[in-house]
């Protein structure tokens, strides 16, 4: 996957965000990012995760960690319906209108998907990691928020659920792959066509959650992932995690390569940083 370079462009306003339903705080290294429609419990729409992307290109090149949390006591409901009606949401593209009255055809259609995508995919950038702190329900597209993230933190009152089957649709937002690595194909297929709800304790056995925690402890956990993230050098935590996401696809003689290339890079970094501190 192609890496877009950090703070390219201008960031989206504080109004583009409001409309977005997002909140962004950015803190030397990191960045908040909250989704913020309370009265929709945090439903997203299509300018939420178009804006998402546009986030994540434009992020100040010293942000090594983001967190993505909901606000309130939900995480995200998912997709919000009215994308679903012919008048579609305020301002914003109609996901079906476009097939009802003929003006969209399926490449149009697979465009559109694929700029929504945009707003998940760079969450799996090397030069991040990507933290999903979730209460509540994680419903759908809120499923593959936190899915796209590197590390997912759950409140005890956390609950997983993939609802597109059940509304006719399928997963599109780049979640079935990390399912499908996670928990395997069989379980995958359980969770998706079930559409059932997977709560905190199983999310955490199945692999889901990287922790579990009560809900008055969310926020501190979180906090202490992000302190032992940024403890770690930043140069050598950007090479491990892109060791580590070419390690499934690789053989081992082929990961055992690159893990040569990659330690000759460091090698050759810190011996160049000695050199110049002497």
């Amino acid at each position: 996957m192609a890496q877009a370079p950090n703070g390219a462009g201008e960031p989206p306003t504080e109004d583009e965000l409001s409309r977005a339903g997002l909140k962004l705080k950015v803190d030397g290294h990191i960045a908040r990012i909250t989704i913020s429609r309370p009265e929709r419990r945090n439903a997203m729409t299509g300018r939420t995760w178009t804006t998402l992307a546009h986030i994540g290109q434009t992020l100040p090149e010293d942000v090594r960690i983001v967190v993505i949390a909901g606000e309130g006591d939900i995480f995200s409901a998912g997709i919000d319906l009215d994308m679903f009606t012919p008048e579609g949401v305020e301002g914003e593209r109609s996901l079906v209108a476009g097939v009802l009255d003929g003006s969209a055809d399926a490449d149009d259609i697979e465009d559109h998907i694929a700029e929504l995508q945009a707003g998940f995919l760079w969450l799996r950038r090397p030069d991040i990691v990507s933290v999903a702190a979730v209460r509540g329900h994680a419903i759908g597209a809120g499923f593959q928020l936190a899915l796209s993230c590197d590390i997912r933190i759950l409140a005890e009152d956390a609950k997983f659920t993939m609802k597109e089957p059940a509304l006719g649709l399928v997963p599109d937002l780049t979640g079935t792959k990390p399912l499908v690595d996670i928990v395997g194909v069989n379980r995958a297929v359980e969770i998706c066509l079930t559409a059932r709800r997977v709560e905190a304790a199983e999310a955490g056995e199945l692999g889901l959650a990287e922790l579990v925690v009560p809900v008055e402890e969310l926020d501190g956990a979180v906090d202490d992932v992000v302190a032992a993230l940024l403890a770690t050098n930043p140069e050598a935590a950007v090479a491990t995690k892109a060791l580590l996401q070419q390690a499934a696809g690789n053989t081992l003689e082929e990961q055992a390569r690159a893990e040569r290339r990659a330690q000759v890079d460091r090698l050759t970094s810190l011996a160049k940083a000695m050199g110049a501190g002497s």
